[in-house]
């Protein structure tokens, strides 16, 4: 006889009652067939799972074994075959994990827990170097949806079969260091920063050509300009070694401030996407998770977003 679910059932059964004949009763069998049940089970395994006497049932060392793999063993099973059901009647988004790629955003982790919650799937999640490589991932399928940041001017690369829809767009903030003369300012200009270094300047799509327009446009032609991660950015400037532009949800962080720039020169814009054959997903809750991810974002952010919103810059 080969040991199957069932009889790990019996097992626990008996376990949980503590009694051959209390466990029959539950399970609706005769006590004569749970016995000779457990008997089989016990010629299976090579030794008893069960002491039996006057005084109940009680698990042997092996029977502590087996009541361990069989209280892991069948709610994976129970869960399985209750996966599958969902799947065959169209009532689970799909049999494998949602796969979400996010670029160039702040808003990426608050996406992501917002689907956790909202999808009821498993979600997978990937951080990718740029707006380009999760549109060709898109395109071949190996992502079903994603969250990136671009250049408000610009945008989302096309690609056979993806969508997007812009969520968001934001101003361009500068980061100082805290001890900056400009640090208190309630805005800045370009023309205030004119003579400094500039970090966190992204070298993807048209947002570089954009700063350097809107400089030259203030009258200036910006010196140094590099990309920088967002805690590299936060190191250099906070050493004075220059300033950053960064996106206005930027939380506070000590020995740096976030200032608005005057006239909103530089936008970031946010947009969600998917593949078309995606479709099983509930796209209108992908949409609403990126708005509320930003929405949540906006709460956490510097009061001095929190201050130009009020004062009805946007």
């Amino acid at each position: 006889m080969e040991l199957e679910l069932r009889h790990l059932r019996l097992i626990v059964t008996v376990a949980e009652q503590g009694s051959v004949t209390r466990a029959a009763a539950s399970l609706g069998l005769t006590q004569p067939a749970l016995t000779a049940q457990l008997n089989r089970i016990d010629r299976t395994l090579g030794a008893a799972v069960f002491t039996r006497d006057q005084r109940g049932a009680r698990p042997t060392a092996l029977g502590e074994l087996v009541l361990g793999r069989a209280k892991v063993l069948l709610p994976a099973m129970s869960a399985l075959v209750d996966d599958a059901h969902r799947m065959v009647a169209g009532r689970d988004l799909r049999a494998r994990s949602v796969r979400v790629g996010t670029a160039a955003t702040a808003l990426g982790g608050l996406f992501v827990n917002r689907l956790v919650s909202g999808l009821h799937a498993e979600v997978t999640s990937v951080t990718m170097p740029d707006v380009d490589a999760v549109a060709a991932q898109l395109a071949a399928q190996t992502l079903d949806i994603a969250l990136v940041g671009m250049c408000g001017n610009a945008s989302p690369p096309t690609a056979e079969g993806v969508r997007w829809s812009r969520v968001s767009t934001d101003p361009v903030f500068v980061l100082v260091p805290d001890n900056h003369p400009l640090a208190t300012r309630a805005v800045v200009t370009l023309t205030d920063l004119a003579d400094v270094d500039w970090l966190g300047v992204s070298g993807a799509g048209c947002f570089q050509r954009c700063f350097v327009t809107a400089c030259a446009r203030a009258g200036f032609t910006p010196g140094k300009v590099s990309e920088a991660d967002r805690a590299a950015c936060v190191d250099l400037v906070r050493a004075g070694h220059g300033v950053a532009l960064v996106q206005p949800t930027f939380p506070d962080t000590p020995g740096v401030s976030v200032v608005p720039l005057a006239g909103v020169p530089l936008q970031w814009a946010h947009h969600v996407g998917w593949h078309d054959e995606s479709a099983p997903l509930p796209m209108d809750g992908i949409v609403d998770a990126a708005l509320a991810a930003h929405a949540e974002a906006v709460s956490r952010s510097s009061p001095r977003f929190l201050d130009w919103l009020a004062a009805g810059r946007a």
